[in-house]
């Protein structure tokens, strides 16, 4: 695994960027382009990339292509975009346009599924080639005049008890702490092979929260030291750990979306692909490991983004589908056109706004 960081380490940032963004389109469309397979449904062109083709060969009746611009793909089913279906060498089985809309729901989900599950496949393979992680709970960075200090808590305690309550991790503290409701906690730590008993009192105090919010809840005034413990789990453990972190992230994803939408968090907040290619750009430096765990993350916002019902993304589509299964009849072309419309004008204003983000924070 050194080696492999080393090399890593190494390679240039743009190429990383690459690899990556590219790799995750690469996926979300091969899932299309597998269920597509799978449903015995024609697919007329596979493409990574969009605009301008680059590179492409023809295998059986599909063209598979490199575009010029890599922020993108698609697959092009017979009959989605064209009523051409015999002249392309297809027969009418095989066009999507002719399948019922449960089929075509699946054949939409597909791709954004392939995204959670590359997450689910990384951070299994992480947990099982590395171990498993855990912050163990000892204090680090105490906050002038707060109870931590006042209890006569130190910097390298490790926290072995609260109010009885055996601690093997750093997440446990605070969740204890932030239920007590101001009551006095039993705390032992263990400082110089000597276990030492404490009683803290929480006070309400202000924190700023993951996605940039304050908040004012329970706390003593301690951060933890960041001394973690590894240990090897089997490829059963690890693939429900996987599941775990996966689930982790889809949950906070939503809650950012939600929180953006309520505006609870300022839009001003928003990243964009400057963003996300300087963040590769610098977990490339950490080694592939750091690149990797930003991969997950990154499928897991690019499969929910994808679900949004918002008209060109999956969600959309699925969305269309969804309201002809309940009228029972399909929603008119021109319709679909005008709202797909809409639907691209958004988006494109959405990543304008999201680089004027990333532009921004250049200059603060």
């Amino acid at each position: 695994m050194e080696l492999i960081n080393s090399i890593f380490s190494h390679f240039d940032s743009a190429l990383a960027i690459i690899l990556v963004l590219g790799g995750l389109i690469f996926f979300h469309e091969l899932g299309h382009f597998l269920a597509n397979r799978a449903m015995g449904i024609g697919v007329v062109t596979f493409s990574i990339g969009m605009g301008p083709r680059l590179f492409s060969f023809k295998k059986g009746k599909t063209t598979y292509q490199i575009a010029l611009l890599p922020f993108g793909g698609y697959v092009s089913a017979v009959g989605e975009y064209s009523k051409e279906v015999e002249e392309l060498g297809f027969t009418q089985e095989e066009a999507v346009s002719n399948r019922p809309p449960w089929q075509r729901i699946i054949l939409a989900f597909a791709g954004p599924f392939a995204n959670l599950v590359i997450a689910w496949l990384i951070y299994t393979g992480l947990t099982f080639f590395i171990g498993q992680t855990t912050l163990l709970p000892q204090v680090g960075v105490m906050l002038d005049k707060s109870p931590a200090i006042e209890a006569g808590l130190q910097k390298g305690d490790l926290i072995k008890k609260i109010n009885g309550k055996e601690i093997s991790s750093w997440e446990e503290v605070p969740a204890i702490i932030n239920n007590s409701n101001g009551q006095a906690l039993d705390m032992v730590v263990l400082r110089n092979n000597e276990n030492i008993e404490l009683q803290i009192t929480p006070k309400k105090m202000p924190r700023t929260n993951i996605f940039g919010e304050e908040e004012i809840t329970w706390l003593v005034g301690i951060q933890p030291l960041g001394t973690v413990k590894t240990h090897e789990v089997s490829f059963g453990q690890s693939l429900i750990q996987g599941y775990e972190q996966t689930w982790h992230m889809i949950s906070l994803t939503l809650t950012g979306l939600k929180k953006m939408v309520t505006g609870a968090v300022s839009a001003d907040s928003m990243g964009g692909p400057l963003l996300i290619g300087e963040m590769i750009a610098d977990q490339a430096k950490n080694g592939i490991v750091s690149v990797l765990l930003l991969t997950a993350l990154i499928s897991v916002n690019l499969g929910l983004l994808n679900l949004l019902p918002i008209p060109v993304l999956d969600g959309g589509l699925i969305f269309f589908c969804l309201i002809e299964i309940i009228i029972r009849r399909p929603v008119p072309e021109k319709l679909q056109e005008r709202l797909m419309q809409v639907g691209a004008i958004f988006l494109i204003g959405l990543m304008i706004f999201a680089t004027f983000n990333d532009i921004m924070r250049w200059f603060k």
